[in-house]
């Protein structure tokens, strides 16, 4: 009954249609029906000898509306109906949620029987929080990797960015942590993600144990730019209502880097200037829109709290550039950034994370003060491993010429081997702090 009672509520009683005049590319240009239109409106396009496909208005050109569809404009022909549903878009979750797959529409896609829908309705572009009316960061959160609990430690309500290149270990980060991180549910977005790779995620890199407390939505390279855009959007509208459950959240993206991608097509057919690398103005816009809607939760009015949605975020540096415009972007955005490199990967350390690149910035604040000891010391001595690597492998450097790299090199085995953790592998956030602490002593 609920269900019927939320579809009759969507209803518009007043129908408004308008024409094809024109198609250029993956635009499709309208006339007629003007009046109810709006940037964002939805609408739906008939097409010959098949089904309509649902399209969205990005934009206006003099007296024509711009819409992009979010399936193929194959026979779509001029003169063709379309019908405007000027209301735009919303997401109806519940806790039954947990534990499926769906797709940017939100319908399942796991063949495990359709989705309960909830009273009410979230939009899929919603504003962040007021600054003045969100909580602060929480405690610390275990996530269950070593390298991240020691060097990068986050907090609840932070939101970090992986940064990484194509292959280098990003997604089999993430489900380490959607599987371990001490969090009551997760998010997971795959937006843009090779279609191969989706069902290897969720049953091997994922696995049953982390999918019972996860809502995956998923988008694949081959969808349509408006669909990539609109699963990050469903994965932010999702975790804000699991958000106001007063659930802790998980947010994961990957990658916001395709997210960007998306807007830049949509943006470059609605005849947006390109600037840098051909990204236009509206993905630095749109960008901290979407990201700046994680984080700590809003104080409600009788004072009661909502839940953090702590965020993860990757974003999929172009050539290895960790200073292309999309990472440059975010990393100004986030409380933190992880780096992961390839060389790392190449020599078998796995996660391939560069702690000394990366940071939080929530630290040292949430650390105790011989946790900052520790830290410090650990920094100091991978630094100087650094520092002296290529002389130190080509044999030029001469033990005793200074204690400092002498002691490095004693301890880097030992951090390589704490560094290396297999993905099935959970270390708790005091055993992690109690392993280093360890092998700095017993290097002393």
């Amino acid at each position: 009954m609920q269900n019927l009672v939320a579809a009759i509520e969507r209803l518009d009683p007043l129908t408004v249609s308008g024409r094809v005049a024109a198609v250029n590319g993956l635009l499709i240009e309208a006339r007629g029906g003007l009046s109810r239109l709006a940037v964002g409106a939805r609408a739906e396009i008939d097409r010959l000898g098949d089904a309509p496909v649902a399209a969205e208005v990005v934009g206006f050109r003099e007296t024509r509306a711009l819409l992009m569809p979010f399936g193929p404009v194959e026979g779509v022909a001029p003169g063709a109906q379309i019908r405007i549903e000027p209301r735009g878009s919303a997401v109806r979750p519940t806790k039954a949620w947990l534990g499926r797959i769906i797709d940017s529409f939100g319908e399942p896609i796991d063949g495990k029987g359709p989705l309960p829908q909830g009273q009410v309705g979230y939009p899929m572009r919603a504003a962040p929080p007021a600054a003045h009316a969100r909580d602060r960061v929480g405690e610390r959160m275990d996530v269950g990797v070593r390298a991240m609990n020691v060097f990068t430690t986050c907090c609840r309500g932070q939101r970090l960015g992986v940064f990484a290149g194509s292959g280098v270990g990003k997604s089999v980060l993430l489900s380490m942590l959607a599987k371990n991180a001490e969090c009551d549910a997760v998010v997971v977005g795959l937006i843009g993600e090779r279609g191969r790779e989706v069902r290897e995620f969720i049953e091997e890199t994922l696995g049953e144990e982390g999918l019972k407390r996860a809502v995956v939505v998923v988008a694949t390279s081959d969808e349509p730019a408006l669909k990539r855009r609109q699963a990050a959007y469903m994965t932010l509208a999702i975790a804000e209502f699991l958000r106001d459950q007063d659930l802790e959240v998980l947010c994961m993206m990957d990658s916001v880097t395709r997210f960007a991608m998306a807007q830049r097509e949509i943006g470059l057919a609605a005849g947006e200037p390109p600037t840098t690398k051909g990204y236009t103005p509206t993905v630095f816009t749109e960008l901290p829109k979407l990201l700046e809607r994680a984080g700590p939760g809003p104080i409600r009015p009788d004072g009661t709290r909502a839940g953090p949605i702590t965020g993860i975020f990757t974003v999929l540096v172009d050539g290895d550039d960790h200073n292309e415009p999309i990472a440059d972007a975010v990393r100004g955005i986030l409380d933190g950034h992880i780096v992961m490199e390839r060389s790392i990967a190449e020599r078998g350390r796995f996660p391939a994370i560069n702690v000394l690149k990366s940071i939080s910035r929530t630290m040292p604040g949430c650390h105790h003060p011989h946790e900052r000891e520790i830290v410090t010391a650990a920094r100091r001595s991978l630094s100087a491993y650094s520092n002296m690597e290529e002389l130190i492998r080509i044999g030029a450097y001469r033990a005793g010429a200074d204690p400092q790299v002498d002691r490095a090199i004693q301890l880097n085995p030992a951090l390589e081997a704490f560094l290396t953790q297999d993905k099935d592998e959970s270390t708790g956030l005091e055993s992690s702090f109690a392993a280093l602490s360890q092998i700095l002593n017993e290097a002393a």
